[in-house]
């Protein structure tokens, strides 16, 4: 496996600064989130090459089909403008050669769950032709169930599945959230029999205090993350381990990029 970090995880440094960072950690690559991006891609792509870092998994500006329930990242309200931003973003973030590009349902947001499951097959089924259009891997993300009013109303891996089966996009990965999967009872059955059908991998733990609202570095918290890169590593996964910390200004997020890249390689390297 190849060790990746997700631009998130340094919210406040810029494009450059997470470039730099990571690769003096030792991190083969680095997870795009389009909000952080210059609008000059020549010059992102030069400088990835300059740094030598690969691009995991790319998340687009708007990430979601239905509006997100995540303060500053709720987007347009119309399914069909959101859509289209995604196509968009599919479009520009295959220039980087990524892993992955991540799509999620959103949540509910109050409408029935059949009208919600309409808008995001047919969501699916364009963002799908336009990923196919320049050969880059679309991945779907399931979600915890306690994320289902923020994040996406498709809640386990077999979930995540139908959809993909209801919406005749077999092609499209699964992103494996370790975070949002570890106490799905289907993962490990996952693994081991679909690992080619995952097309990403974000791993970061639940706190062991359930009063904390951030993530932990993975290996460092009360998920089995340990066990789940074991068992990819078993499967014959090979893609890149990808840590995707959303943290808090007080603890992780407070850290100079540096720092926290270095503690982020050096949380995952111990899991590998």
């Amino acid at each position: 496996m190849r060790l990746g970090l997700s631009a998130i995880s340094t919210v406040n440094a810029s494009f450059e600064e997470d470039v730099v960072a990571y690769a003096a950690a030792g991190f083969d690559a680095i997870g795009l989130w389009e909000f952080k991006l210059p609008p000059d891609d020549e010059a992102n792509l030069a400088l990835l090459r300059e740094y030598g870092l690969e691009v995991g998994v790319c998340v687009p500006t708007v990430p979601a089909i239905l509006p997100l329930g995540i303060p500053g990242m709720e987007g347009p309200d119309d399914p069909a403008e959101r859509i289209q931003a995604l196509c968009a973003s599919v479009m520009r973030l295959a220039r980087y050669g990524p892993e992955s590009i991540v799509c999620l349902t959103g949540p509910l947001g109050g409408r029935p769950e059949a009208e919600g499951r309409e808008l995001v097959i047919d969501g699916l089924r364009h963002v799908a032709a336009a990923a196919r259009s320049v050969d880059v891997q679309l991945a779907f993300e399931p979600t915890h169930p306690s994320q289902r009013d923020s994040t996406s109303f498709v809640n386990s891996i077999e979930a995540a599945l139908a959809m993909l089966a209801d919406a005749g996009t077999d092609e499209v990965g699964i992103l494996l959230d370790l975070y949002h999967v570890w106490d799905d009872p289907a993962v490990w059955d996952f693994i081991g029999r679909a690992s080619y059908r995952i097309a990403g991998v974000h791993a970061a733990d639940w706190p062991s205090d359930p009063a904390r609202a951030d993530r932990e570095l993975p290996g460092l918290g009360t998920s089995r993350t340990k066990e789940l890169v074991d068992a990819l590593e078993l499967s014959g996964w090979d893609g890149i381990l990808e840590a995707e910390i959303f943290g808090d200004p007080e603890r992780y997020w407070g850290l100079d990029v540096a720092e926290a890249a270095r503690q982020a390689h050096a949380a995952l390297e111990a899991l590998v």
